[in-house]
């Protein structure tokens, strides 16, 4: 699923581990410290599973001699009623794991499935998923992850990598075309230069400036597919604003090349994960 920083996930983990966790688990400390047990983690939802890489980190750091063996790979699909992972260990690291766990797997989950099915509903046009900067903070490279795994691509990670001038940079830097030459005099290197337009005169200051990368905002279905014409392949076109599943294949259907959805991660239901004991090993 691309790369993903081991250090991002272990820093996700620790700060998950220390509001829960802190100094200790008090009701996990009723159970015998020797006493085993196998923890089933069933799905109670369909479900697009995302998340294996904080669950096995949250084990690594709980529960470091656990045994888990993944009946889903990262990014496969789960109906109701289905095994995700069954995990044998000390009973008592696996309690104080179990929120933990379950908690990475519900909100990641709920964003690869949200995005597989905006992905699926644009299916057999050029568009393509994205997401936004619409996180939750200090969980973007976790979100951001689980958008690939459902099938969508990444916009700019933050505001470090790329260049996107929106209405206020516009308004402050005297116009587009003064804000595309202040991006172009950058020494650093940018994934990009994208400027937001939210009319037809936007568009063509953009053109005029040779941009290769153009977002329309909150533009009628009309004026988009206008601006498809008048951009006559110029530039990539992406489109944002009020996105909906039920609106998102018409949009692609303009032949814009990228649809950007803030609701990928903002606008999620967590997946319904239960996570069951028993006595019995996991069969070898």
């Amino acid at each position: 699923m691309n790369t993903l920083p081991a250090s991002q996930v272990q820093a996700d983990v620790h700060r998950a581990l220390d509001e829960d966790v802190g100094s200790g688990d008090l009701t996990a400390s009723l159970v015998p410290a020797a006493q085993r047990a196998t923890a089933t983690v069933i799905c109670r939802d369909a479900a697009v599973i995302c998340g294996r890489p904080w669950v096995d980190e949250v084990l690594r750091q709980v529960a470091p001699s656990a045994q888990a063996r993944w009946h889903v790979a990262e990014g496969g699909r789960r109906r109701p009623g289905d095994k995700v992972v069954e995990i044998e260990g000390l009973a008592r690291e696996l309690l104080t794991a179990e929120r933990t766990c379950l908690n990475f797997l519900q909100a990641l989950s709920a964003v690869a499935t949200h995005t597989a099915q905006y992905v699926d509903a644009v299916r057999g046009t050029r568009a393509a998923i994205l997401d936004t900067r619409k996180t939750l903070p200090g969980l973007r490279v976790a979100q951001k992850y689980a958008v690939r795994c459902g099938g969508g691509k990444n916009h700019r990670m933050g505001l470090y990598d790329a260049v996107l001038i929106k209405e206020n940079h516009i308004a402050a830097a005297g116009g587009i075309t003064a804000a595309v030459r202040a991006a172009r005099a950058l020494t650093q290197p940018v994934a990009f230069i994208q400027v937001e337009v939210e009319t037809l005169n936007q568009l063509q200051e953009a053109l005029d400036a040779g941009v290769t990368m153009v977002l329309l905002d909150n533009m009628p279905m009309a004026t988009i597919q206008e601006a498809h014409r008048m951009a006559a392949g110029r530039c990539s076109l992406e489109v944002s604003g009020g996105v909906t599943l039920q609106t998102v294949r018409a949009l692609a259907e303009t032949g814009v090349d990228r649809i950007s959805v803030g609701a990928l991660i903002k606008d999620i239901k967590a997946v319904d994960f239960s996570m069951r004991f028993s006595d019995q090993p996991l069969e070898r």
